[in-house]
């Protein structure tokens, strides 16, 4: 493998989007210091969070479990700027870059990334001029290394690169269930992103959780080749032996699930020629299974004017779709929907497939789980 940028990043990245929360909603901030811990202990340095990431509580999170805590030369801190976040402007946009350095008080960013670049807005952040901006910061010495993370198709992927070749790294959705899927294109945009030379941060590896407790017949497999190893493992390894990778973020929820990434990625070792055939029986087996493949990111939920916890209620559908856990996913969607909007008051204004960066048809998804649930 040639050399690339990035190439000695430690393979294991700490996704800060899905933090341990107490029962009112806040973070369990014990926790996510014991995690940061923990995580600092094994050598890994990757931490990435978001302006819009939990309406900027992540960002304060990194700051108190991570910038008071650990001098500033020993981890490296991604963020991102989100210009199409709620009601934007061009002024509003650019004031993201300096309201993230005040909340987690890092004084630099060491990756900062162009949020989310879609079919639906990464017209935007040329129209605001976001790419001159990140670059004058990065000229003030506030910004280390910039990039974008993607969302759409390889034609507009290619495009956005050839536009903007200075761009040093680009974060990708990759993971073995997504590989030949052709509404994420993972292959094709991974292949279009080494074209140009870039090197590449893996976000979702494990799909939002799915390919941490994939479907039964899946589950076999891995199992079969390896009793001892978690379905999770098998999903992040798989990226992280993807040539030209900086680092595979996982958003680690407890400290359970640190411990298990931990264990097989302290000292990473790339898949070898039987875990790849393992993986390819796992992608044949998962042909068919036809769920809603949302990871949870929320972005669908801030503008909805019925105020649907639309992630919990697919989780719900995906209980039995993927399962047949029918009066398992009655209840959890009828805990979702508890003093919130349900799927059936979906008025399709659109709004949240705008947002959504796996492009799913979410009003005809929500009509699908209405006719499941509120019959």
């Amino acid at each position: 493998m040639e050399n690339y940028f990035g190439e000695h990043t430690p393979k294991l990245g700490f996704g800060l989007m899905r933090l341990p929360k107490k029962e009112d909603g806040s973070y369990d901030m014990d926790q996510v210091k014991q995690m940061v811990d923990l995580f600092m202990d094994a050598g890994q340095t990757y931490f990435d969070t978001a302006f819009v990431y939990d309406d900027g509580r992540s960002e304060r999170a990194a700051r108190e479990a991570l910038v008071e805590r650990y001098p500033r030369d020993r981890f490296t801190l991604a963020t991102k700027l989100c210009a199409w976040a709620g009601d934007h402007t061009e002024e509003k946009a650019k004031q993201q870059f300096f309201t993230s350095l005040e909340r987690t008080g890092a004084g630099y960013f060491d990756y900062y990334l162009l949020h989310a670049l879609q079919t639906s807005n990464y017209k935007l952040y040329e129209q605001y001029g976001i790419w001159d901006f990140v670059k004058e910061q990065k000229e003030k010495g506030l910004i280390r290394h910039w990039g974008f993370s993607f969302h759409s198709t390889p034609e507009i992927l290619d495009e956005v690169l050839t536009e903007h070749p200075d761009a040093e790294f680009v974060q990708l959705q990759l993971n073995y269930a997504d590989w030949e899927n052709p509404d994420v294109a993972a292959r094709e945009n991974y292949e279009v992103a080494r074209r140009h030379g870039k090197s590449i941060v893996v976000m979702e590896p494990v799909k939002g959780g799915a390919l941490a407790n994939p479907p039964e017949n899946v589950r076999a497999i891995l199992k079969e080749a390896d009793a001892e190893a978690s379905a999770a493992s098998w999903a992040i390894r798989y990226a992280a032996s993807l040539d030209g990778i900086i680092t595979v973020l996982s958003g680690m929820s407890n400290l359970a699930q640190m411990k298990d990434n931990l264990s097989y990625m302290k000292e990473f070792r790339r898949l070898d020629e039987a875990e790849h055939l393992v993986i390819q029986k796992a992608q044949e087996a998962m042909t068919g299974i036809h769920s809603i493949p949302c990871t949870g990111c929320h972005y669908c939920t801030s503008g909805c004017p019925m105020e649907i916890p639309i992630p919990e209620i697919f989780e719900a559908r995906n209980k039995q779709l993927i399962w047949g856990h029918l009066r398992e996913g009655s209840a959890l969607y009828e805990k979702a929907t508890a003093g919130a909007g349900r799927a059936s008051d979906c008025i399709a204004c659109g709004q949240c497939e705008s947002a959504c960066p796996q492009q799913i048809p979410v009003i005809d998804k929500l009509k699908d789980c209405a006719g499941a649930f509120d019959r």
